[in-house]
């Protein structure tokens, strides 16, 4: 999958966050920290820096949903960040995603602290994140 196969991707599944750029994906993969994991209809980006992973975003096509596909990527995210010598994983998600927040704790994530008014929708509303770790 290329970056505008992901950029095209992201802009389908999110508004809030905004969508990321194919240059921005671009310019994210080009440091040797960052990797991605695709998969038909979906993809995971993240990082280890130090021992600490960090999941960047996950997207899954609207209409291929509640398929398993975020679940596979999920665990394949965890056992690569488990080779590249992680101990820990940690995330931001928009507190009122429930979909995402119920993958999530399915995978072992729980709560670690709260950013107030993180993300704002397109009509400008703000939303908090959650923060959310897991053990390796």
């Amino acid at each position: 999958m290329t970056p505008a196969d992901m950029a095209a991707l992201h802009a389908a599944c999110f508004t809030t966050p905004r969508p990321w750029s194919a240059a921005e994906i671009a310019s994210l993969l080009d440091s040797p920290l960052t990797f991605a994991l695709t998969a038909p209809h979906g993809f995971i980006m993240g990082r280890v820096v130090a021992g600490e992973a960090e999941l960047l975003t996950l997207a899954v096509a609207p209409d291929q949903r509640r398929q398993g596909i975020a679940a596979r990527l999920m665990q394949s995210f965890l056992t690569e960040c488990s080779t590249r010598a992680a101990d820990s994983v940690f995330l931001e998600v928009a507190e009122p995603n429930l979909p995402a927040r119920a993958l999530y704790a399915a995978h072992g994530f729980t709560k670690s602290g709260l950013r107030r008014a993180y993300y704002h929708t397109p009509e400008g509303q703000a939303q908090d994140a959650l923060v959310l770790v897991r053990s390796l």
